[in-house]
């Protein structure tokens, strides 16, 4: 699995940041024709050359040069290359640069209700001349050595968002930039019953939800009466017991698609959960 920005290296992407927040990179296709992404941030994806699909639970999104796909943070993408030309820049959304846009362009907004930021599908766009042209406008910072760099890009991020809330007629974009600058939180049930199954550390979870560590943990005890780890356990330990009684695969199989490095510790905790050993219960 990929996480980005997180994973996003200098041997494999160009890529330019803001302070340390990385603001977009570049790349040629470097991965597997097939493999999973996880996105840490929002990330708007321009599509330069070649074709690739993007593949969730509920879409199958298939972009070529022109397409623009925004994917909000959080989201795991099967991403599967179509063709050995494709090229796309990725921009990424640091949440205390789009709080500041939403800010200094209040007036675009203020009619806007917002909508919870995880339950909202892809948004697939498609450029124009105009976004085109801006698109071209950020590939000389790869090379500029300004030291007004900082300065320049901060201006480049808002006039993306201009670019994109323009492009995009079905508001939709408005609605979940300002669900972000409201700071609206997660709902916690949707939330882990979106991601129980997922490798996301605790601090990852809080961050999907909108909220400190402390808080998610305090939170999440107040809704659910146990703590996150305790929750997430249980809740693995009965998707395997499910897999066990309804599916042909064996305990190691099981023991890898819910979470568990060691074979041994799985069976260990399912007979502490059920009182006997999986393959009793197949």
């Amino acid at each position: 699995m990929l996480r980005v920005p997180s994973d996003i290296s200098a041997q494999e992407f160009e890529s330019l940041k803001i302070q340390d927040m990385t603001f977009v990179a570049y790349r040629n296709e470097v991965y597997p024709s097939r493999y999973e992404v996880f996105f840490e941030e929002h990330a708007v994806i321009v599509v330069l050359e070649g074709e690739k699909k993007f593949i969730n639970p509920t879409q199958e999104v298939h972009v070529e040069k022109g397409d623009i796909l925004f994917i909000q943070r959080g989201f795991y993408l099967m991403s599967e290359s179509i063709n050995e030309a494709y090229k796309s820049l990725v921009f990424f959304f640091d949440e205390k640069l789009l709080k500041e846009f939403v800010g200094l362009h209040s007036e675009l907004f203020d009619s806007e209700e917002g909508t919870s930021p995880l339950q909202s599908p892809i948004l697939h766009l498609h450029s124009n001349d105009t976004f085109s042209q801006f698109v071209n406008s950020v590939f000389p910072y790869f090379r500029n050595q300004t030291s007004l760099k900082n300065h320049f890009l901060r201006l480049k991020f808002q006039e993306l968002l201009l670019h994109l809330l323009e492009i995009d007629q079905s508001g939709k974009l408005q609605a979940i930039l300002y669900s972000l600058y409201k700071g609206q939180k997660a709902d916690l049930t949707f939330l882990m019953n979106s991601y129980y199954l997922k490798p996301l550390m605790l601090n990852e979870l809080a961050r999907l939800s909108g909220r400190s560590l402390s808080a998610f943990k305090r939170d999440f005890q107040d809704e659910f009466q146990v703590s996150p780890a305790h929750w997430i356990k249980n809740k693995r330990l009965e998707h395997a017991d499910f897999l066990l009684r309804n599916t042909d695969k064996n305990v190691s199989e099981i023991s890898t698609e819910i979470g568990y490095e060691s074979v041994s510790h799985f069976i260990k905790s399912y007979k502490e959960k059920y009182g006997f050993t999986p393959k009793r219960s197949h």
